[in-house]
C-alpha cells in the first residue's frame, strides 16, 4: 500500500470513494474517527486513527493526499507529516490553497527530500460519479507517480487533469479558474434577474435556461444547474441573498493588482458577493442620505416595507 489520504469531507470522502471502486488500495484518517470506520466498511479502505498509523501503514515511497481547509490547518497538518515521511515521498495538498503558501510548501519539503505536489481540484459534489477537474503542480518526477491516481480521478484517463507545471502552477490555474467561476455565475445571476423583473412578458425562466442548454454559446454546467433548480423554483423569495466567497476569488484580484492585468469582471463580480454579505449597508445609507440632503429626497426607516 503506498497511498494514504487525510480529509474525508464532501469531496475528501468521495474522492476514496472513487478510488476503492477501481479497486485501489489506500489508507485514511480523518479527525472524526466515526467518519473513518464508517467508509471503511462502505469502501473496504484501510482505517487509521492517527496520521502516525497512517503514514505506518504505507510503504516508501508513499503518497499522502491532504483534502483539508486551505491554510493554518494545511500548514499544522504538512508540519506534522514532514518528520513522518521520508526522502522520496510525496505529499499532494489538494486544498484550495494560496498559490504562493505552495510554493513556500515545495520549498520547505525540498529541505527534506519531500516532494510536494498542489493539485486544484474542481467538480463538488458531483465528483463522484462524474471526475473531478485536476489542475496539478510539482516536479515531473512526483506527477508521473501519481499519473495511475490522477487518471482515476479525473472524468477520464486522458482528460479532465493536466501537469500545469512547477510546484504551485497547479494551484495558482486553480485560483484564476475559481475567479473565472465567479464572473460566470454573476452574468447568469444578472441576466435572469432582468429576465425576471420585465414582468410584462411573463417569461418562463425555467423553459429560457433549459432552451439554452442545447446550442446555444452560453451553455454550460451552471446552466444545467440553473435549468434545474429553475424548474422547482422561479421565484426563489426563500432564499436569503446572501452569496459567500472563497479565498480564491480575493486572491484572483489582487493578482491582477499585482501584475497591473485588467480583470473588472472576475473583480466586480467579488465586489457583489461582499454587497449581497451586508458590505454595501452602510455605503447605501450614506447614498440615500446624501440624496435627501441636496434634493429633500425621502429616505426609507429599516422597519419600512
Amino acid at each position: 500500500m503506498q497511498f494514504g489520504m487525510i480529509g474525508l469531507g464532501r469531496m475528501g470522502g468521495n474522492m476514496a470513494r472513487r478510488l476503492r471502486r477501481q479497486g485501489v488500495d489506500l489508507a485514511a484518517y480523518n479527525r472524526n474517527a466515526d467518519v473513518t470506520r464508517a467508509l471503511a466498511t462502505e469502501t473496504g479502505l484501510s482505517a487509521v486513527e492517527s496520521i502516525e498509523e497512517l503514514v505506518s501503514r504505507l510503504e516508501s515511497p508513499r503518497i499522502v493526499w491532504l483534502m483539508l481547509p486551505a491554510g493554518e490547518v494545511t500548514q499544522q497538518h504538512i508540519d506534522t507529516l514532514i518528520p513522518l515521511l521520508a526522502a522520496g515521498d510525496i505529499l499532494v495538498d489538494g486544498a484550495n490553497s494560496f498559490y504562493k503558501d505552495s510554493l513556500r510548501r515545495a520549498d520547505q519539503l525540498a529541505g527534506h527530500d519531500i516532494q510536494y505536489v498542489d493539485a486544484g481540484v474542481s467538480g463538488g459534489v458531483w465528483g463522484l460519479e462524474n471526475g473531478y477537474a485536476l489542475m496539478v503542480g510539482g516536479s515531473r518526477e512526483a506527477v508521473k507517480q501519481l499519473e495511475p491516481y490522477l487518471r482515476i480521478l479525473a472524468p477520464g484517463a486522458d482528460k479532465g487533469w493536466l501537469h500545469c507545471g512547477p510546484a504551485g502552477a497547479g494551484h495558482f490555474v486553480k485560483m484564476v479558474h475559481n475567479g473565472i467561476e465567479y464572473g460566470m455565475m454573476q452574468a447568469y445571476a444578472e441576466g435572469f434577474a432582468l429576465m425576471q423583473a420585465r414582468e410584462y412578458f411573463e417569461l418562463d425562466l425555467a423553459a429560457i435556461a433549459e432552451m439554452w442548454r442545447h446550442g446555444s454559446v452560453v451553455r454550460s454546467w451552471l446552466l444545467d444547474l440553473s435549468a434545474d433548480f429553475l424548474s422547482h423554483d422561479q421565484t426563489l423569495t426563500d432564499i436569503q441573498p446572501y452569496v459567500g466567497d472563497s479565498g480564491e476569488g480575493r486572491w484572483t484580484a489582487l493578482e491582477a493588482v499585482e501584475q497591473g492585468v485588467p480583470a473588472p469582471v472576475m473583480s466586480l463580480a467579488l465586489m457583489m458577493r461582499f454587497a449581497s454579505q451586508g458590505s454595501n449597508d452602510f455605503a447605501a445609507r450614506m447614498l440615500a442620505m446624501m440624496r435627501k440632503g441636496f434634493g429633500g429626497h425621502a429616505v426609507k426607516d429599516k422597519n419600512e416595507a
